[in-house]
Parts: structure tokens; sequence; C-alpha cells
């Protein structure tokens, strides 16, 4: 364990996780926690699911979003992937003095649109102000709550042989956008972020009397990092390359700048690992939403040790692994 937190540790990668493990888990760990899924599952009344983020990323305004959408969809999306019904979100502002107000109005309004948009309500927040200098502009923290309704269950999030992974739209938008607006690279058209709230999309999913083991919103570290924390010590995941959606703009990005697009980080997608005989029906839930038109089939899960495998154009493979250091820093 290093003695300094560094940007990797912010990264989703395994320094992140090495933190997570080794610092919030022994002092915080509880059956709720332990898990370590996106979201929580609590009891109150009825069981719900609680997540929480904070959002750092630079700069707050981006093609395709801004840092209010993002904190919005973020928490939102969470939520949905857990398989709740999201529904309340509290919001914490730490800003700079000195930051101009037209700027706060327009992110705020940013949120409640977003807010509308995925059908929660902001019930509550706080606000900080500390000196120039400090916050560079503006974080947030956003906690969301949803609930198990109409015999809802969470999900297993535990994957199994035989099962298909389905992704739902073009991966890797979010991290190319804020790069490239970051380094003032200047693609024409700029590369749009996919920041969305997915819950009407998870939701038409779960309509489907359909057996899902795992869903997540691939977000730091991307398709990779996921990937890698679904497989278990008896289970191996083959993707192929070929299958892989991914936008025209953001595909060039990626092979001019060297970037394997299975790291880059998404903010509107939805990774699934489902039953076989289950997956057809669940790419037409998708294909029936505007969001999901894109979704793809991309690998399965099959016996194994532990690996995580893409299968090239030209029949090879290629071992992935769990992201090190920082790829993109601030992302989120």
């Amino acid at each position: 364990m290093q003695k300094r937190i560094t940007l990797a540790h912010g990264s989703g990668g395994e320094a992140y996780r090495e933190l997570v493990q080794e610092v919030f888990l022994p002092a915080y760990s509880n059956d709720m926690l332990r898990p370590l899924t996106d979201s929580a599952i609590c009891r109150a009344g009825e069981k719900i699911a609680m997540t929480t983020d904070s959002y750092v990323i630079k700069p707050l305004f981006f093609p395709g979003g801004d840092i209010g959408r993002l904190c919005i969809s973020g928490t939102v999306n969470d939520l949905a992937v857990s398989g709740a019904c999201p529904k309340y979100i509290s919001v914490g502002m730490i800003i700079e003095a000195g930051f101009e107000m037209e700027t706060l109005v327009r992110i705020v309004q940013s949120m409640a649109r977003t807010a509308k948009e995925a059908g929660v309500s902001i019930v509550t927040g706080d606000t900080k102000v500390v000196e120039g200098g400090s916050a560079d502009g503006i974080f947030i923290n956003t906690a969301g709550i949803g609930v198990f309704s109409n015999g809802r269950q969470p999900l297993a999030q535990k994957i199994a042989p035989g099962d298909k992974i389905i992704i739902s739209g073009y991966m890797a938008s979010h991290g190319m956008a804020i790069m490239s607006a970051r380094e003032n690279i200047g693609f024409n058209p700029p590369i749009e972020s996919d920041v969305a709230p997915v819950a009407a999309l998870v939701d038409k999913v779960l309509q489907k009397d359909c057996v899902i083991n795992a869903m997540r919103d691939p977000t730091r570290g991307g398709v990779a990092a996921t990937l890698c924390e679904w497989i278990t010590p008896d289970t191996d995941i083959v993707i192929y390359d070929e299958l892989l959606p991914v936008r025209p703009d953001v595909a060039a990005a990626c092979e001019l700048l060297g970037m394997d697009l299975l790291y880059i980080a998404n903010e509107g997608i939805v990774l699934l690992s489902v039953t076989d005989r289950y997956a057809e029906s669940v790419l037409q839930a998708l294909h029936s939403v505007n969001m999901g038109k894109n979704a793809a089939i991309i690998g399965e899960v099959r016996k194994g040790r532990g690996n995580v495998h893409t299968v090239t154009e030209y029949g090879t493979r290629r071992k992935i692994m769990m992201p090190r250091g920082e790829l993109l820093p601030r992302i989120c």
C-alpha cells in the first residue's frame, strides 16, 4: 500500500481496489457494505438501495454534458443497475469563493433537468464555501436512494458459465470527450460524452421475465475494469473486438492517440451478464429504447480460471488485465 494518495487511487483500477480493501472496508465493514456493489442494499420499512459518489471532473462543461448532468446521471445509474428504482437524491457542494454565480446557476439547472429526465427528486443538500484555490471551482457529492417495489429483487451480481455479455450502446465516448476537451484536441465535430441516466433503459429490461445475473455501468476503468471485477476463480470471459459497438469518431480518436477503448470511461451505457436463453429477449428490450438501439452481444462467460480475453479480428487472443495507474484522471 502506497504511503500517499496518488491520482491512480481515483482511477477505478488496482490502486483504487487496494484503497477500498485495505483502508475503507476494514473501517466501515458491515453486511450491507461488504459485497462492494454499486449500491448498498438496506432495509428501511421496505428494501432500499443507497449509493454515494463525489464529482471532481475537469473541465466542468464538456461536449455532451457538464458536472451537473454527470453527478445526477452517475448516482441514478448506480441505483438502477442494482435493480432498484431510483427515487431520491441528496446534493452536497464544496464551492470556491469567487466562483461565478452564473456558472453555478447553469450547473444547478442542468442537475434539475437531469433529475426530471430520470424521474428522481433532489430532496436534501448542503453547501460549503472554501478559500479560492481549494476546490478547483466546485466539487459535488451526491447520494441516492432507490426502492425495490412491485416484487423487484436485487440482482445477484454474479456471472455464470454460459451467460452472454451484452453492452447497451456505444462505448468509450465519455472518456474521449473529456480528454479531447481538456487537452484542446481539435476534433471536428467535437466528440460528445454519452452521459445520461439509464434508469428507463434498465427498467425496460427488468420488465422482461429474464434471468440477469449481473449488471453494471462501466465508468472508471471502462468495460475492462467491470469484466475483471466480474470474473471468479472458475470462470473466464471472452469478448470479440469485431462485436464492440463504438462510434467512428471515438474509434478514430483512440487509434490516433494509441488508447485502448476497453479502458475508457463511459457514463451512459450498461453492461449485462445474461443467461443464454434470455439474451435475445434482453437485446430486443434494449433495442426498443432509443438509447439502447446500438446494444450488442459482445461475448460470453465460460468455465475457466479467472481470465478475461478479447478475440481480435485476426483470431488471436489478448488478455485483459485490471487497469493499473491512472489513464485519465478526473473524468467524473
